[in-house]
């Protein structure tokens, strides 16, 4: 399932971070010149002056997945402050201020050049400022005579967060339960469909590229693609851009039209971690309970920062399947403490010639220094694995407990319609799972069940059936309330269609999945893992196989030019209202190959239909999610709960 990616330099994450180191130069082009943050004026000095950073929440949330504290000092901010947090004045520093253009935050700004807090205020807004905020705030700074505090006003379109290179979020938290609630106004569905129309707008601006946008016709994703469309057409410079050969596809999506992947148990290593740990904006957490077999254990938190991007072990493996995952961190781990070892003893003996295997054996004292030299990266990357195994390690410890590896497996042969032909056993199947109490916690059995209810054509009394299963659970039997009056409506689409499934080509493992399971559990009793080598039957069915998802089938026939693409709606902001699509198919003249697409689902995304899309991925092109926010399995089913309180 891995891929590989085009240059990092073509990636929204890329740009986004290009846009905020021209921020922090004060706007200036001539900062974007530097090919690397290690070519840059020292800080402090005349061309990388020190500023202070205000922000809000908000845009905090924009810019720590993609700029650390050393690599902000490193573009001279010397301080990194809530806007709405007690400052002390720093006269003579400047300040950049990077904000929602709100009418609370612009009150603010007014009050601190009022009060001569800072130099100068730089002022930025991550969206655009409206015009009657604009006036407002204009009067303020003109009434307090600090008119001329302000050195600049920017719109940066930067309304979206890159968790890694391919991967951004909305932040618009419970966005399928606002959408889809009967106490959602119209007034207010206007606003929604807006708010995420202008984020969109941030990732068009941002990236400079002017996409063809397809939506399904009707419901949010049409709303907020004609919005899009409307904007990016009367944007006074967008348009002017040079337009490249092949122009991005963008897709938007509803996740009503594939609630299943929002529940379903997954399998890789990365969405594990989302799904079973702690995780949000990519820092993972979990506890420990040190010295277990002491009479008073102690249980401590453990708090790591993952980099998908620059973390080699977790960039290499986080698409993979988990135990692939565990084999790779036990094989790599022992290779580096060899390499240490080796490095170590050649260094305290000052021999060259231990034996014939001695890579130094013959090179003398350049290669000993080199070797030396060596020592601390390969214990960086020590640091690095020995992270991984310890997140492996508490990954598998619930995989364990749970038994997550049989609600996958049951879910995936649901979802794929292997009981299509007999719903009796299907539920039979799953009724056995949910009434064994070892199996899986609530949540699990929970999901599950929701599966079943969206992935057949089974009876509403068989969904009745298997719900009496959770007697008491008032969780379970909300959800299951909202289930139902979909089916009743007629609004779930035919899981049959939605999903794909394909064997996995395991030609350089050699062997079947459970062989190679076999053996990468006895590698891991006898490597430096540890990694409960005694569960390893319960992650066998975790290899082998892959489905694509609802949102991977459309996005390929949409580039094949296939399925979808003759029914969803074809918008091009360089062209006045719809194109017709048959007109399009019909035509002599050869349509460009897609290059790049931005897959954005309305209502929630999550970590698995990420990485389902990435199969689709080559050094010739690149996909891109987004959604209204990632959440997991847990996040998902408390909004479908709050839906069947409506």
């Amino acid at each position: 399932m891995m891929m590989q990616q085009l240059e990092d330099t073509s990636s929204l994450k890329s740009f986004q971070l290009r846009a905020v180191h021209r921020m922090l130069a004060f706007n200036e082009e001539s900062s974007l010149s530097y090919e690397n943050e290690y070519q840059l004026p020292p800080a402090g000095s005349s061309h990388n002056q020190w500023k202070i950073l205000i922000y809000d929440a908000a845009c905090r949330s924009i810019i720590s997945p993609i700029m650390s504290v050393q690599q902000l000092r490193r573009r001279g901010v010397t301080l990194h402050l809530l806007i709405n947090s007690e400052r002390e004045a720093i006269p003579d520093v400047p300040a950049i201020y990077f904000c929602f253009p709100t009418k609370e935050n612009l009150a603010r700004i007014a009050q601190d050049c009022a009060s001569g807090l800072y130099q100068r205020a730089h002022l930025n807004f991550c969206t655009k400022l409206d015009r009657g905020l604009m006036e407002d705030f204009a009067k303020l700074v003109i009434q307090s005579g600090s008119f001329d505090r302000i050195a600049s006003v920017h719109d940066q379109y930067l309304d979206f967060v890159c968790l890694e290179q391919s991967l951004f979020s909305l932040y618009k938290s419970n966005s399928y339960q606002i959408i889809n609630s009967s106490k959602t106004t119209e007034v207010m569905m206007e606003q929604i469909m807006t708010d995420i129309a202008y984020g969109l707008f941030s990732v068009v601006a941002t990236t400079g590229q002017i996409p063809v946008i397809r939506c399904p016709k009707g419901g949010a994703p049409e709303m907020v693609a004609r919005k899009l469309n409307k904007m990016v057409a009367e944007h006074p410079t967008l348009l002017r851009k040079k337009a490249s050969l092949s122009r991005p596809l963008l897709v938007i999506l509803d996740r009503s039209s594939d609630l299943i992947t929002a529940v379903q148990h997954c399998s890789t290593y990365q969405a594990l971690i989302d799904d079973v740990l702690q995780h949000n904006a990519n820092r993972v957490e979990f506890q420990v309970v040190q010295d277990p077999e002491s009479t008073r254990p102690k249980t401590v938190t453990k708090k790591f920062d993952l980099d998908p991007d620059q973390d080699p072990f977790y960039k290499a493996h986080k698409f993979q399947p988990f135990p692939e995952a565990i084999e790779s961190n036990g094989t790599e781990l022992q290779e580096v403490t060899a390499r240490e070892q080796e490095i170590r003893s050649t260094t305290s003996s000052n021999s060259k010639s231990k034996t014939s295997a001695d890579p130094f054996r013959g090179g003398g004292a350049n290669d000993l220094v080199s070797a030396v030299d060596s020592l601390p990266a390969l214990l960086d990357r020590k640091k690095q694995l020995e992270v991984h195994t310890s997140i492996l390690q508490a990954v598998m410890n619930q995989v364990a407990v749970r038994d997550v590896p049989q609600f996958f497996e049951l879910e995936s042969a649901l979802a794929t319609g292997q009981y299509k032909n007999d719903l009796a056993k299907a539920k039979k199947d799953v009724l056995a799972l949910l009434s064994t109490e070892s199996k899986g916690s609530a949540e699990d059995k929970l999901r599950l069940l929701v599966v079943f209810a969206l992935a057949t054509t089974a009876k509403t009394s068989d969904i009745v059936d298997l719900t009496g299963a959770f007697i008491g659970d008032k969780v379970a039997t909300t959800v299951m309330k909202y289930l139902k009056q979909l089916r009743s409506m007629h609004m779930l689409p035919s899981a049959n269609d939605m999903f794909q499934e394909m064997s996995v080509q395991n030609d350089d493992k050699g062997g079947s999945s459970s062989t190679m399971l076999s053996s990468l559990m006895a590698k891991a009793t006898t490597q430096a893992t540890g990694l409960l080598a005694k569960a390893a039957d319960k992650v066998t069915s975790m290899l082998g196989k892959i489905h694509k998802h609802h949102a991977t089938v459309v996005v390929e026939n949409l580039c094949d030019f296939k399925g979808e693409d003759e029914t969803f709606l074809y918008l091009d902001p360089k062209v006045k209202g719809d194109v017709d699509v048959t007109k399009l198919r019909t035509t002599v003249m050869t349509r460009a190959t897609v290059r790049e697409v931005i897959c954005f689902v309305v209502g929630g995304g999550s970590y698995s239909e990420y990485q389902n899309l990435q199969m689709l991925a080559s050094d010739k092109r690149r996909i891109t999610y987004g959604s209204t926010e990632v959440l997991n399995a847990k996040a998902f089913l408390q909004q479908l709960e709050a839906l069947g309180h409506d």
